[in-house]
């Protein structure tokens, strides 16, 4: 497993869409009742949280980056496919698949309470290359920041476990909490290729 901060400085929206800090009381923050986030079983595309998963490219923020985001059968299985050319120019340099953990108007607040969990647990088919799982929390007010760690994946489906205590604080110093979980993304970042990664499921482990 490979684990590295991106160097571009100006990778911003990294995870989603800016989100501003809310008041959390810890009694109210929802746990899933299974560690399931999404086995893409639901023929309406919802995750376990009841949301939807969406494609956040760089053209956010003026890049050119441009991406897909489909559901097929790869491999015998279920899988939500991102499939896009990553570019440098315009300081972008990501396309990412991005699932909130929780609904707006769910307690607290639109977060998810990870705290029993060890880590997450994805199921992943894809071309040789190494992508990036970022988590943000409401304790993140700035788009660019992000819990992150790096994983690889090849032609045949695997189950890949990413432990939270793995994560590394991508510019900011506020640890990450795992009762104030916002927003899950996988993407593809920080150089020219060709990402082409099928996902499988994700789910909470420990």
């Amino acid at each position: 497993m490979i684990r590295r901060r991106a160097a571009h400085r100006s990778l911003l929206f990294l995870s989603g869409a800016l989100v501003a800090p809310l008041p959390v009381a810890w009694s109210q923050t929802p746990a899933l009742p299974s560690p399931i986030i999404d086995d893409l079983s639901d023929p309406a595309g919802l995750s376990a949280p009841g949301t939807r998963w969406q494609l956040v490219t760089d053209q956010v923020m003026g890049g050119v980056s441009r991406g897909t985001l489909t559901r097929e059968t790869v491999a015998g299985r279920p899988a939500l496919v991102m499939r896009g050319n990553v570019r440098l120019e315009n300081n972008g340099g990501f396309i990412q698949m991005a699932l909130d953990l929780a609904r707006p108007e769910a307690a607290g607040s639109g977060t998810l309470d990870a705290r029993r969990w060890q880590g997450l647990e994805i199921d992943a088919y894809g071309a040789r290359q190494s992508y990036s799982l970022h988590l943000r929390t409401t304790d993140l007010d700035r788009p660019w920041q992000s819990y992150r760690q790096e994983f690889s994946v090849k032609p045949e489906w695997q189950s890949l476990r990413l432990p939270f205590a793995d994560f590394v604080p991508h510019r900011t110093e506020t640890p990450l909490e795992l009762s104030r979980l916002r927003r899950l993304g996988i993407v593809a970042i920080g150089r020219a290729f060709m990402a082409d990664l099928a996902l499988g499921g994700v789910r909470f482990y420990g």
